[in-house]
């Protein structure tokens, strides 16, 4: 029997949008004007007189394609003149069939919106997306800043200053204040090991044998010069922390109590604290999942904020984060079940979240380990990821505190469940399994 073709209008009032980098092309539907197809230029003057030809045309929705950056000045303008705008993939609207141009391709995705076959892209709100801006930034500084450190080891082993062998962290306590009294003129190896910090494992010998080099004039230059923007990007980094702990602290509304609080002015209170900006802003201290860090939570949270009501359910949210399987069948044959390709930054901290659970004794860590014998790590990486958004959503959304059973208690209900999937196994064969008498 014939399946008659699907031609109902969902949303007959829709407009689709070619964003492009010198200019955008406006679809319309045809009977909403004469003109159905403009074109509108990129500065803010053309995107207001675009959102006024939408709105007297009737649009009430805008298909908008995601194109680099390009799209957000026109998301914003459009959201902020009271339509209602869908952030789309491109790969939902693969190519125009036939010939393709720009005009094609408004037309084309005005059409896909009309009929309801687009789906809208996960965007934060308002609040969400400045705290996530800065805290994007401040991962550009720091990896910024790790780089001119490398520039800094380099310059020091040009000169055969071996202090990563004695150190390992070159821009540790000790590490720095080595590499200021080199920038500052000193060169004599006792003075400079004089700086050796008591925890230091190796010697003061070995540390003055690691500090006799070769003094070159052009190396110590640009060491002075990796020095300098290691400390400009630290004094921005300084500022963006000031920024996001502002705005984090604006957002609280609840209060959540973590416990104890530690001694005021320790490591360990700066820590408590960020804890309970997070706590109170989310609902939830997340920080009490096993391998989720004070650095993960943070970035989850500004990358995805509080609210997960966009997500219906668990499935929809780590489809979103790409750690769900694949669905790839032909012909009733699964062709392929991998994890999509992704850059999502939420699934990156979750995935290194759970590589840091490897030696951890809880549930979660025998959990990993027991993947690890089963299959290989990146795989059993990818499923642990899943399993922590999974506990992630579940607290967001329904204020469950997380509670580790421990690894004894895991382990103690895997042999509960061999033992129950051998009796299955042994009763289909037709044998019964018994427990062996002590003793004999």
């Amino acid at each position: 029997m014939a399946v008659r073709k699907r031609e109902d209008e969902v949303f007959p009032n829709a407009a689709g949008i070619d964003v492009g980098g010198s200019s955008h092309w406006v679809a319309v539907p045809a009977r909403s004007s004469p003109e159905p197809v403009r074109e509108f230029g990129a500065m803010t003057d053309d995107l207001n007189a675009m959102a006024t030809w939408l709105i007297a045309s009737g649009v009430d929705t805008v298909a908008l394609e995601s194109t680099g950056v390009y799209w957000i000045p026109v998301f914003e303008v459009l959201e902020q003149r009271g339509l209602n705008v869908w952030l789309v993939d491109a790969r939902q609207m693969k190519y125009v069939p036939g010939r393709k141009s720009d005009v094609q391709d408004c037309q084309w995705l005005q059409k896909l919106m009309s009929l309801g076959f687009l789906r809208a892209a996960f965007r934060p709100d308002v609040e969400v997306c400045e705290l996530r801006a800065v805290a994007r930034q401040r991962d550009i500084l720091v990896a910024e800043q790790a780089s001119w450190v490398q520039r800094m080891q380099k310059a020091l082993v040009q000169m055969n200053i071996q202090l990563t062998e004695v150190l390992s962290d070159v821009m540790g306590r000790t590490g720095e204040l080595i590499i200021r009294s080199i920038v500052a003129g000193e060169r004599d190896p006792k003075a400079l090991a004089r700086h050796r910090d008591s925890r230091v494992k190796a010697s003061t010998e070995e540390i003055i044998k690691a500090l006799t080099g070769n003094w070159r004039e052009e190396h110590l230059f640009v060491l002075r010069q990796s020095l300098g923007m290691y400390d400009d990007i630290a004094r921005h980094l300084a500022d963006c922390d000031t920024k996001l702990n502002a705005g984090l602290k604006n957002l609280g509304q609840k209060s959540i109590d973590l416990g104890k609080t530690p001694r005021a002015g320790s490591k360990q209170r700066k820590e408590y604290d960020m804890r309970q900006v997070l706590a109170n802003w989310a609902g939830v201290d997340l920080t009490r999942i096993n391998g989720l860090g004070l650095a993960a939570v943070t970035k989850i949270l500004t990358e995805i904020g509080p609210d997960l009501s966009r997500f219906p359910t668990v499935k929809h949210f780590c489809s979103w984060l790409g750690l769900c399987p694949g669905t790839k069948i032909s012909g009733g044959k699964v062709l392929s079940a991998k994890t999509k390709r992704s850059v999502n930054r939420v699934r990156q901290a979750l995935k290194v979240a759970a590589m840091s659970l490897s030696h951890c004794d809880s549930a979660l860590g025998a959990f990993y380990r027991r993947l690890c014998a089963r299959m290989d790590k990146p795989s059993a990486n990818t499923a642990v990821a899943h399993k922590l958004a999974r506990m992630v959503y579940f607290m967001m959304t329904r204020g469950e505190a997380f509670v580790d059973q421990g690894q004894q208690r895991y382990e103690e209900q895997q042999l509960q469940r061999s033992v129950a999937a051998l009796k299955r196994r042994a009763t289909a064969l037709g044998f019964v399994i018994a427990p062996a008498i002590a003793g004999v």
